[in-house]
C-alpha cells in the first residue's frame, strides 16, 4: 500500500478506500488479506446498518455483512474492480445489494458461526449505534448514505486529533474540537485556560479548520475516481447528514 507525504508536521499516512480494494485484489494473498481487512475495518457499520434497514435481525445482519465482506476476498471478483467504477461508496452498496437479492431468493445462506471472518463485529457494539440512530423514514439507501458520511467524518476527526496529540497539542485540540461542528468556543476562555494569547487561540482555531478540510478532502479523494468530482461528493454527503 503506498505512502504519501503528508504537510502537516511531517508525518506520513497510509492511503485507503480504492487502494485497498485494489489491493485485495492483487495476486498476493496475505498482503491482499491485510488490505481487505484494513477496508472491512474501515466501513463495517454502514453496511451493517443497511442490512439491518432491510428487516434483518442483529445476528443475520452481522452474518450477512461478514459473508458479503468474505465473498469479497474469496470470489476474486475484487481482481476486476477499478476506480473508474465511480464512487467506491456506490460500487460497495451494489454489491451488498446483491447479496441481499441472492439471499432472499435462497442462492445463498447463512452460516451462523462458520465461514470466514474477515473482521469481527461485535453485536453489542453494532446495536448501540443502530439503537442510537433517529427513528425516521429514512430509506436504507439514505441511511446509508448518512452512516457513510459520518464514518468518514469520524476518520477525519480522528486523524486530526493524533495530528495534535503528536505535535504536543492535544489539550488545544480539545478546547477547539467544538468548532468543526459549528459548536464554537469562546476563543478568550481558551486562551485564560491554556496560557495563550487570544490571537493566537484564533489564529489556531483558523489552522484547525483548514487542517480539517484539507483532510476531508483528501479522504474523499481516495474513495472517487476523478479529483473533480470531490466537491460534488462532499455536497451529497452533506446533504445526506441533513437529512
Amino acid at each position: 500500500m503506498a505512502n504519501t507525504e503528508d504537510s502537516f508536521g511531517g508525518r506520513r499516512f497510509q492511503t485507503t478506500h480504492w487502494s485497498l480494494v485494489l489491493r485485495a485484489g492483487g495476486e498476493d494473498a496475505p498482503a491482499a488479506r491485510l488490505a481487505l481487512e484494513s477496508l472491512c475495518k474501515q466501513i463495517w457499520y454502514p453496511l451493517y446498518g443497511y442490512v439491518r434497514r432491510r428487516g434483518f435481525g442483529p445476528e443475520d445482519a452481522q452474518d450477512l455483512v461478514q459473508g458479503f465482506f468474505a465473498r469479497l476476498f474469496e470470489s476474486g471478483d475484487l481482481a476486476n474492480v477499478s476506480p473508474a467504477r465511480g464512487r467506491l461508496r456506490s460500487f460497495l452498496l451494489a454489491a451488498l445489494k446483491h447479496q441481499v437479492a441472492n439471499h432472499r431468493r435462497g442462492v445463498q445462506t447463512l452460516k451462523r458461526g462458520g465461514g470466514v471472518h474477515v473482521v469481527s463485529i461485535d453485536l453489542e457494539d453494532a446495536e448501540g449505534r443502530f439503537s442510537a440512530e433517529p427513528e425516521d423514514l429514512d430509506t436504507p439507501d439514505r441511511a446509508f448514505d448518512r452512516r457513510w458520511a459520518q464514518t468518514l467524518l469520524e476518520r477525519v476527526l480522528v486523524t486530526l486529533g493524533d495530528e495534535f496529540r503528536a505535535a504536543g497539542r492535544r489539550d488545544l485540540f480539545v478546547q477547539l474540537e467544538g468548532s468543526l461542528s459549528g459548536d464554537a468556543p469562546d476563543h478568550i476562555a481558551v486562551a485564560a485556560k491554556l496560557g495563550m494569547t487570544h490571537g493566537a487561540v484564533k489564529v489556531a482555531a483558523h489552522r484547525l479548520r483548514r487542517r480539517y478540510g484539507e483532510l476531508l478532502r483528501r479522504e474523499i479523494a481516495q474513495t472517487l475516481d476523478r479529483p473533480e468530482d470531490v466537491e460534488d461528493e462532499i455536497q451529497n454527503l452533506f446533504e445526506a447528514l441533513g437529512d
